[in-house]
């Protein structure tokens, strides 16, 4: 039988709630029409941000949104953003699908759209075609409280207060699509932009750097780790690689595993950004920010293939909740990650079509999830059987543990396998365990999803596969599930 040692009563290392972040870019559809739809709108609307999509954030608990971007943060210039919707310049999004933009999402918006969350902005700044200038003066319209030409250009706009801002990217994939940059060029670059990058609300900017490969960020940690407070990577999965993504929803069950093992090795990638880290940062001090990460397939067809459309199954619940569960067991030192994306990009938790919305398996992993945040990390030791095919395996079984400060104890635990069930013994150390309780996220198929027909195919219900034992917990988890018990 598989086994799972959680030591309740041990673990000195909060989870970031941050570990939950999310990533709102203008990409396709995922900011026009699936946040924004205007004042206008037959869509119920609450300042022109659809309501039904507001209230299905909040359900999540949203730490915090990455925005504008993306490869798209180095094309944006934020004064085009501001003032009067009429009056706003136009620009052609030439990194996705070559569409044009009215403007009409910026500052004042995204700064709407957190509050009427409930969530922290990350904002990624312009390196790759903007100036020092630009971003200083963007950081001084949204945080100066007294006089300043930036603030007075804020108040003239109607906000008469400054935003609450702690996380600021600067630049992003500078490597690529933010400037075909070399390490050192963009380590001079950054120490010169973080110079000038003042949060004049008195607060600390926490200013995240661009990562990339090993390479890279071994040069660019030497130059600038006194002056960086995270560093930025990205890590994506697709079934057969970058040149073959395959289908989001017409796989079989060698797709399915390609998937789950690669979504594994976000974990290897971790290690080794966090040694480089180590050489220079031995304190931890500095964060890993894993700013994009997920399933990245095919675009539905008949869709822009600019736009990045793609379904949602039971295959990306279990990797978000695979790799949620390995961001938690590196929480000491990942301090956020942000799937990409929230709204009808990549591994979305939400699709809309015209006034309808329905919420992903993907969404619902999130939601299961959220009684992680800012609790304490519980070590545990899990012996497991293997997941095996075509000559490579993988653990059946990912698990993480956590401690609120009620006392409850939670585990999230996946079922990877696509057909066997998992009989799982777990010792349940420092606790005495009363009761149990679970939910359990599974499809009829491995392909399952919801569809705006059929919105409730893949929903959370009661989980009744777990029971008590002389010392601690017995569980059936069946195939291809996802689990959460809350144990006190």
């Amino acid at each position: 039988m598989n086994k799972l040692v959680v030591n309740a009563d041990l673990g000195d290392v909060t989870i970031s709630r941050h570990i939950q972040g999310h990533f709102a870019e203008h990409l396709g559809r995922c900011i026009y029409e699936g946040i924004w739809v205007g004042v206008d709108s037959p869509i119920p609307n609450t300042r022109g941000m659809r309501d039904d999509v507001l209230d299905a954030l909040r359900a999540l608990k949203m730490p915090n949104v990455r925005w504008p971007g993306g490869c798209f943060a180095d094309t944006y210039h934020w004064m085009d953003g501001i003032g009067r919707s009429i009056d706003r310049p136009s620009m052609v999004n030439v990194h996705w699908g070559g569409v044009t933009e009215n403007n009409h999402f910026g500052t004042h918006e995204f700064f709407d759209f957190c509050e009427l969350v409930g969530t922290e902005p990350y904002v990624c700044g312009n390196v790759g075609s903007g100036s020092v200038r630009e971003m200083a003066e963007w950081v001084e319209y949204i945080t100066m409280p007294g006089a300043s030409p930036m603030s007075d250009l804020r108040r003239d706009n109607g906000r008469a207060e400054p935003w609450p801002l702690k996380y600021w990217a600067v630049g992003n994939e500078n490597w690529g699509c933010g400037g075909n940059m070399r390490p050192e060029y963009y380590a001079d670059l950054y120490r010169q932009y973080a110079c000038f990058l003042r949060h004049f609300g008195g607060d600390k900017l926490y200013k995240v750097a661009c990562g990339h490969t090993d390479e890279w960020n071994r040069v660019l940690v030497d130059r600038c780790h006194q002056h960086m407070d995270g560093i930025s990577i990205h890590y994506y999965t697709s079934e057969g690689g970058w040149n073959k993504k395959g289908s989001a929803t017409e796989f079989d069950e060698a797709g399915w595993f390609a998937m789950l093992r690669g979504g594994s090795l976000v974990e290897p990638f971790i290690r080794k950004t966090a040694g480089i880290l180590d050489a220079y940062d031995p304190a931890g001090r500095i964060g890993i920010i894993l700013d994009e990460w997920g399933s990245w397939y095919n675009v539905e067809p008949g869709t822009n293939p600019g736009f990045l459309y793609q379904q949602n199954t039971m295959r990306d619940a279990l990797l978000a909740g695979l790799s949620l569960n390995i961001f938690n067991a590196w929480a000491k030192r990942l301090h956020m990650a942000n799937i990409a994306q929230t709204i009808n990009v990549l591994q979305a938790m939400i699709l809309t079509e015209g006034g309808r919305m329905v919420r992903t398996p993907t969404y619902h992993v999130f939601e299961m999830y959220n009684v992680h945040q800012d609790a304490t990390l519980v070590p545990i030791s899990l012996d497991c059987a293997k997941y095996e095919m075509n000559g490579q395996s993988i653990a059946q079984v990912s698990a993480s543990a956590s401690r609120r400060a009620d006392g409850v104890l939670h585990l999230t635990l996946c079922n990877l396998h696509h057909a066997d069930s998992a009989d799982l013994a777990i010792d349940l150390r420092g606790l005495a365990a009363q009761s149990v309780s679970g939910r359990i996220l599974v499809g009829d198929r491995i392909q399952a999803h919801n569809t705006f027909d059929q919105p409730d195919q893949v929903v959370p219900v009661a989980f009744d596969g777990a029971r008590l034992s002389s010392d601690g917990l017995l569980v059936q988890l069946p195939a291809a599930s996802v689990v959460v018990l809350a144990i006190s």
